[in-house]
């Protein structure tokens, strides 16, 4: 990970950690770097926002960059992340942005950038943009005449990637009774619409974006209400995604939540039973529950466990031609259907494994046991020594043997702040407990 950019792009608070400066730096850099591709000099690149209020902002920064350096920007205005990859790759684009800070509240933004296949740029033009947005001159020669860049409304773009999410269901919803929060971000005025078409009664909430309410008290990290709505309206299922909706957990027919584990498991062995599940493996992160690798075994699916961000787990799937892999969050890869993790198509892809399997989502979810997990995050001075402390791995050590087979000791530092992660995953939620404040004391006492 480089100064500004991590796992999920360049994040921060709006205006203190992430300014209107840096967009204005990410486009002109952007416009550059692919210009050079162009006989004419002109780059094309797709742009599309959540709903937070500084979203506005960053996209008109973005776009003047852009067109500061001679590129042409396509803006596609409120739209998902997966959308603007879609677009970026089926247009043929050199490259997309989309400016989100995911599943955060308002005050947070980002900005993610995506290649011309709809994946993640390499760490290699990571790194070049990140020495332009610290160098103390643009030295960077601005377009002149006819050279200057253009603003593109792109919405028709968005739309195309709507009726294409129609064309993957493979069975009429009709008959099905449908929540949806749209966590007031980029799906709330996607979401509902696809699954009318589809035949779906749907019942929407959380879809009233006002520049500050994206992900506050609700979406896919908030998800009682959802829970309270599908048991009072007797509904089949509900659905909660995140701020940018390239996530999406369910909610089952008795307001049971649903993770991305369970979802991996269904389609998993989905995919197994019709011997569409590529390399019979499925790819997961580390911080996937113990329970879903127990239930791999035992179904026969071999699975493969990358370190944390939806990243990782789609470079190990494009390695190895893998067409399932995902999170505990929701950020699940169908790679058949979409380069990057896409919550509607998620969505779509449980609907469909219900009305095959003629079962209802609590009967799919209810095969997968999931251990009681605790995670405590610990302050320390400096995680990487504290990750090579003796004692400390002495320690995590033991705890694993006194664990034995049924359950799981993870340890690993803050991919962005001075934090260890202590998780457990054990039979009882008491075990559990007593196991991380064991080795959160331990580091408090040693290594804060």
């Amino acid at each position: 990970m480089g100064k500004y950019f991590g796992t999920d792009g360049f994040r921060g608070e709006a205006n203190v950690t992430l300014n209107v400066m840096h967009a204005y730096r990410v486009g002109r850099y952007l416009g550059y770097y692919f210009g050079k591709e162009h006989e004419d000099g002109k780059a094309h690149v797709a742009i599309g926002k959540d709903t937070r209020l500084s979203s506005y902002m960053f996209e008109y920064a973005l776009a003047a960059g852009l067109a500061a350096s001679g590129a042409n920007a396509y803006l596609l205005h409120v739209t998902t992340t997966p959308s603007v990859a879609y677009v970026t790759r089926v247009d043929g684009l050199d490259c997309g942005i989309m400016i989100s800070a995911s599943h955060n509240l308002f005050n947070d933004n980002g900005i993610k950038l995506i290649d011309k296949d709809g994946g993640k740029i390499d760490d290699e033009l990571i790194d070049e943009i990140e020495s332009y947005i610290d160098s103390e001159e643009d030295y960077l020669d601005f377009a002149k005449g006819d050279r200057i860049g253009a603003t593109i409304d792109h919405v028709n773009a968005r739309n195309r990637y709507i009726g294409y999410l129609m064309g993957l269901a493979k069975y009429s919803f009709r008959g099905y009774k449908v929540g949806i929060d749209a966590a007031n971000g980029s799906s709330w005025s996607i979401a509902k619409s696809l699954f009318e078409s589809l035949g779906a009664e749907v019942t929407l909430i959380h879809a009233e974006p006002d520049g500050t309410n994206i992900n506050k008290n609700c979406g896919s990290t908030h998800m009682e209400d959802l829970q309270k709505l599908v048991v009072e309206k007797g509904l089949n299922v509900g659905f909660a995604f995140d701020g940018d909706a390239d996530r999406c957990l369910a909610v089952d027919e008795e307001g049971n939540i649903v993770t991305g584990d369970h979802i991996l498991y269904m389609y998993g062995l989905y995919l197994k039973d019709r011997n569409k599940l590529i390399g019979n493996t499925v790819v997961t992160t580390i911080m996937s529950n113990i329970g879903l690798f127990k239930a791999f075994s035992k179904a026969e699916i071999n699975f493969e466990k990358t370190d944390v961000g939806d990243k990782n787990v789609s470079a190990c799937m494009t390695r190895n031609g893998y067409v399932l892999g995902g999170e505990q969050s929701g950020h699940i890869i169908f790679s058949k259907y979409s380069t990057t993790g896409d919550g509607l198509i998620t969505a779509l892809k449980i609907m469909e494994v219900m009305i095959a399997k003629k079962s209802t989502l609590g009967q799919l979810a209810g095969q997968l046991e999931i251990f009681p997990q605790v995670l405590k995050n610990v302050t320390v001075k400096n995680k990487d020594e504290a990750m090579k402390d003796k004692g400390l791995l002495d320690l995590v050590d033991e705890t694993q043997k006194d664990l034995g087979e049924d359950g799981r000791v993870l340890v690993r530092k803050s991919g962005t702040e001075p934090v260890i992660r202590v998780m457990v995953e054990a039979q009882t939620k008491e075990k559990c407990e007593e196991c991380v404040d064991k080795i959160a004391d331990y580091i408090k006492a040693n290594l804060d």
